[in-house]
């Protein structure tokens, strides 16, 4: 089985299959037990320096990220990223802002919290919390944005939803990180991201962070504040924010995808990386 079908059988995963196996698939602050600290502390600040040793150190990594004097001093914003296309995108996400105050954010269950020691070093490191395909509904995420937004932390998330498509162009975003931006009221942050379709030693990546925006500014003229929670306005509204920031970051990332393609004569040396991260192959 190739990796990308392997890919889209975990993500097809629903929770009461987890459930069957004796899976724990709590989402959001329910999964965390905790209010989400914003605060880098030692295990985080440790976290993020082996990180860095092994992905540019070890792995020869290479990123190219700017942008970062477009964030809002003191966070309370909520970052949304394309393109997704590996395990490395979070890790970039990261590296595209400061350590402190922390982002926090949204994670596939079926990649990110397959096995138990993966889930064990996210409690201790925190900044990942779970989403289920099929799982309880949108509420229990947007109390977790609030909860990091309140405390001045950056709620972060990858609007396509899901791994894969073309390497140089986003796929269709999904509306539900903009119902999230519509009940909180905060400020958007886009973040474009190239390079992660094929990782190998020395790979190449591209990060840029573009000024904020806002709900109001990218409904654009049908807008008339925040809709009822719940309705279809609310869900029309997301729907025409959701595809004006695609066109947004769209020509961001056909600029830096070249940045991060290397001759075809360019030995790859450990192709194994693509698929390192990305879950428990299929039965």
């Amino acid at each position: 089985m190739t990796g990308s079908r392997r890919r889209r059988a975990d993500a097809n995963i629903r929770p009461d299959e987890i459930r069957r196996s004796r899976r724990d698939v709590r989402e959001g602050l329910d999964w965390l037990g905790a209010p989400p600290v914003i605060r880098a502390g030692v295990a985080f600040r440790l976290a993020r320096g082996l990180a860095r040793i092994l992905l540019m150190g070890v792995c020869g990594f290479r990123v190219d990220a700017r942008g970062r004097e477009h964030l809002p001093p003191g966070g309370g914003c909520i970052l949304l990223a394309a393109l997704h296309r590996g395990w490395m995108d979070p890790f970039l996400a990261l590296d595209a802002v400061p350590a402190e105050p922390r982002v926090w954010t949204l994670g596939s269950g079926p990649s990110g919290f397959d096995r138990p020691w993966k889930e064990r070093l996210l409690r201790i490191v925190g900044g990942v919390l779970p989403v289920w395909r099929g799982g309880v509904g949108i509420d229990v995420h947007v109390t977790a944005a609030r909860a990091v937004l309140d405390r001045g932390g950056i709620f972060s998330t990858f609007v396509e939803g899901t791994i894969g498509g073309p390497p140089d162009r986003p796929t269709p975003f999904r509306s539900g990180a903009f119902v999230i931006a519509l009940r909180t009221g905060a400020p958007i942050v886009p973040l474009a991201v190239a390079g992660t379709e094929v990782l190998y030693r020395g790979k190449r990546f591209a990060t840029r962070i573009l000024p904020p925006t806002t709900m109001a500014e990218l409904a654009g003229e049908g807008w008339s504040g925040v809709p009822e929670p719940g309705s279809r306005e609310e869900l029309a509204v997301a729907r025409r924010a959701a595809e004006a920031l695609e066109a947004m970051l769209a020509p961001v990332i056909a600029e830096i995808y070249p940045l991060t393609v290397d001759p075809p004569t360019r030995r790859r040396r450990w192709p194994w990386l693509t698929g390192l991260l990305l879950g428990r192959p299929a039965a």
